[in-house]
């Protein structure tokens, strides 16, 4: 049995990236049945996402019931992706949304002398709300809620409305809002709107409506103004916390001995995209690794003044470089998607990380997959531990 410990787990943002997350889970959900865990048994009381993570999240807490054969569910629709699945990839759906849009950017005084609607993003990303219908039991998550399986769920977004960063959580017992600078948490019923805005990638997908405290607000991608990514799992009640990320964190540096190349709208493009999934990510691990430090050298009664409580992390991030991985499956995206990036770089290996965030091809989540459970099981003994029954008394952290 594990200790009275709540266990959160906290999945970044990344579009296609996020196939790497379930490749991890799947292998700590192996190495703890290993260990005697009963497959059904739901490691974690607490589950947060953000981007495609929260997609992920979402679906895992459906299966809090039946964990590990949810999981496999899970892994099995990122095994069999294709882009279709997540936004129109055809020539008419391509013609309609992307080159509209980069017709907008050229002739854009023309078309508003017309009186043209203008595109609301790059992509239409229709498809998704077809896949998440049918990946997702959300009355099973209801349940799981009400009967003590999960302790609670949380998606995050953000508001082009309001400026504000939301966190919209889920639980059957009640946990008081919290509110910080430019951030905001809603208890609220977790849907389909909620998961659609909070993978909306700003210009490639389009804003979300959601009515929340009484009036309608536009979201888009959570990873945007995301100041603090694990701070939601901690609100929550989580004591120790199991972040998986989906890039940057251990990727190896870039070869940097060849002169560099005037950057490709695509280029700078990925780039902006990785500022905005990867960094906020990487700071906020710094910032509780400091806390924990702080609180580990002050007395019990110095601890009692503070409302800061030490918390357990550990960490599992790619070992190799995922735009890497992409440049080798750009061939894969459907051919309109290619001519349509192809203009602004985006088929190009130095373009390779705005592709990255769109392959959802099973050639390249298959080996993202790979990458995490390979990765996983390369700290077989830090995840022992981490899901350890004894408590050790002072917080550790663990960056894999």
């Amino acid at each position: 049995m594990r200790d009275q410990k709540k266990i959160g787990l906290v999945l970044t943002g990344g579009g296609a990236r996020a196939a790497y997350q379930v490749g991890v889970l799947e292998a700590v959900s192996t190495i703890l049945c290993e260990a005697g865990w009963a497959p059904e048994k739901n490691p974690y009381d607490i589950i947060c996402g953000t981007s495609a993570g929260a997609i992920n999240a979402t679906a895992l807490a459906c299966h809090a019931d039946d964990f590990f054969p949810g999981l496999k569910r899970v892994v099995h629709v990122w095994e069999n992706f294709t882009a279709e699945q997540v936004y129109r990839a055809d020539s008419l759906g391509v013609l309609r949304s992307g080159a509209k849009w980069l017709s907008l950017l050229s002739f854009g005084w023309l078309l508003r002398t017309w009186k043209a609607n203008p595109p609301n993003s790059l992509l239409d990303n229709t498809p998704l709300v077809s896949l998440l219908n049918r990946m997702l039991n959300l009355p099973r998550l209801d349940a799981a809620l009400a009967d003590g399986k999960l302790h609670a769920l949380a998606v995050t977004a953000s508001s082009y409305t309001a400026g504000k960063h939301m966190t919209f959580y889920q639980s059957e017992v009640d946990i008081e809002p919290w509110v910080r600078t430019q951030r905001v948490a809603i208890r609220s019923q977790i849907g389909v709107e909620h998961l659609l805005a909070s993978s909306a990638i700003p210009l490639i997908f389009p804003a979300t409506p959601i009515f929340c405290e009484g009036r309608r607000e536009y979201f888009g991608d959570g990873s945007m103004r995301q100041l603090a990514p694990i701070s939601p799992a901690i609100h929550l009640g989580a004591d120790k916390v199991l972040v998986i990320g989906a890039g940057r964190l251990m990727e190896p540096a870039l070869d940097q001995s060849l002169n560099a190349q005037y950057p490709s709208l695509a280029q700078i493009a990925g780039h902006a995209l990785s500022s905005i999934f990867l960094d906020s990510i990487a700071g906020d691990i710094e910032r509780m690794n400091r806390i924990n430090q702080t609180l580990s050298v002050l007395t019990d009664e110095q601890r009692s003044k503070t409302p800061l409580r030490p918390i357990e992390m550990l960490t599992i991030a790619p070992s190799e470089r995922l735009d890497t991985i992409a440049s080798r499956h750009i061939s894969s995206l459907p051919r309109p998607v290619r001519m349509l990036l192809s203009g602004i770089g985006g088929a190009e290996v130095r373009g390779a990380a705005l592709a990255s965030y769109l392959l959802f091809e099973k050639s390249y989540t298959c080996e993202l997959i790979n990458l995490g459970r390979k990765d996983a099981l390369a700290h077989k003994t830090e995840i022992l531990s981490f899901f350890s029954t004894q408590d050790t008394g002072q917080a550790e952290n663990a960056v894999v």
